[in-house]
């Protein structure tokens, strides 16, 4: 009887263990099949999926999540079973209809993913929620509907939405949905009675092609040192993809204060987390020419963004630097903002001031601009800087913009 009960004791403590071994937690296979998985172990992390879904097939998290690992290894068919499942096991849950999104996108399916935000639209009763609204925006970028992009991450930067890198995006918005417009801003230097006041007006035109994108022609006039000047110039911001663009300008002029030619092109990269790069030269040619290596460093940061510039100068065997921060602060608008600038040297794209100092020269700068309406925008600047002449002549320069630009 004795052994009989000792058995069955033996038994049921057998059963039990089983019975713990087969039960688990979903969630705590989740949190193991997502640290893999961010770990770029794609294959491990979806073993221990796999074993939750066998008992939990609609547990949408864990489905967003296998969905998502397919994507980032480019399966985007085999991503787009598993999150066409997770929307109809959760079809009120954003992050579902979200990660299908990205999915649809990155493989280039904008027709797709177009069924997939009306079906979104349909379960959140045309409310979406902002992060599909965020996807929406995205995908009219991917279409090249410019203007309805920019629209709806207007609307959300209005609204605070906590979105990385919203104002870039916005920003790049702008450069491409840029069509046409005239304007014109006029300088004001004047060196406290060492020299006399410089004049200066430039006028531009602007347009866009899908060859060059923004396509910029500009005149600039000046009156300086007792003659006159004209500079011609020509710029151009081609697309290089999503995450990048070019710049190239070329002008050339006969005054002396101008350089006879010049020639200047970078490369800006859209980098994680709201940071861009770029890389570039510049060509001054003077009675001798002037090489220039530039590059900056920007960062988005809510409403600012910083950006610090680095101008390397060689020149006789030796290297000289000067160097650029600049801050803005963002209001409702990509175009509306207030900025304030701090550099020491001149740079290379600034016309307003003399080319030949590039060195032992120091500004601050402040500038406000705002786009009034659809088809206007202005703005108005004012700094001070201190140009070392020679080494025992330094002129004081304080000097004022005012810039209008009119859009049809």
């Amino acid at each position: 009887m004795k052994k009989n009960v000792f058995l069955l004791l033996i038994a049921f403590l057998g059963f039990g263990s089983l019975m713990a071994q087969d039960s688990f937690d979903p969630d705590e296979l989740l949190k193991e099949a997502r640290t893999l998985i961010f770990d770029k172990k794609y294959q491990e992390g979806r073993k221990i999926a796999f074993r939750a879904l066998d008992k939990y097939p609609d547990y949408a998290d864990i489905l967003i999540l296998v969905g998502r690992s397919y994507a980032w290894e480019g399966k985007n068919d085999s991503a787009s079973i598993y999150l066409e499942r997770a929307i109809i096991a959760s079809p009120t849950y954003s992050d579902g209809y979200s990660a299908y999104l990205d999915n649809l996108m990155w493989a280039g399916d904008y027709d797709q993913a177009d069924e997939v935000l009306t079906k979104a639209k349909s379960n959140f009763n045309e409310q979406l929620p902002d992060d599909l609204r965020y996807k929406e925006s995205r995908l009219y970028y991917f279409r090249e509907s410019y203007d309805e992009a920019y629209a709806i991450a207007e609307e959300l930067f209005e609204k605070d939405y906590n979105q990385e890198g919203l104002l870039g995006y916005m920003n790049n918005l702008q450069r491409l949905r840029r069509t046409n417009a005239v304007g014109v801003t006029y300088d004001y230097d004047n060196f406290n009675g060492a020299i006399s006041p410089w004049n200066t007006f430039s006028f531009y035109g602007r347009t866009r092609t899908k060859l060059t994108g923004s396509l910029i022609a500009r005149v600039t006039q000046s009156s300086r040192f007792d003659s006159q000047g004209t500079l011609y110039e020509l710029d151009a911001y081609p697309s290089l993809g999503e995450k990048a663009y070019a710049y190239i300008n070329i002008g050339g002029s006969g005054a002396s204060f101008f350089p006879k030619f010049r020639f200047g092109t970078s490369i800006y990269f859209n980098l994680n987390k709201a940071w861009e790069l770029e890389g570039g030269y510049r060509y001054l040619g003077f009675s001798e020419a002037t090489h220039i290596i530039t590059g900056s460093l920007g960062k988005y940061v809510g409403n600012w963004w910083l950006n610090l510039r680095a101008n390397v100068i060689p020149y006789d065997g030796k290297v000289s630097t000067s160097a650029n921060f600049q801050a803005r602060y963002y209001f409702k608008t990509a175009e509306d903002f207030f900025s304030i600038q701090l550099s020491s040297g001149v740079s290379p794209d600034e016309e307003n001031r003399d080319q030949s100092q590039l060195l032992n020269s120091y500004r601050a700068r402040l500038g406000y601009q705002q786009l009034i309406s659809p088809r206007f925008l202005i703005s108005a600047f004012t700094g001070y800087s201190k140009d070392e002449i020679s080494s025992d002549n330094f002129r004081n320069d304080l000097n004022f913009t005012l810039g209008l630009e009119y859009r049809f």
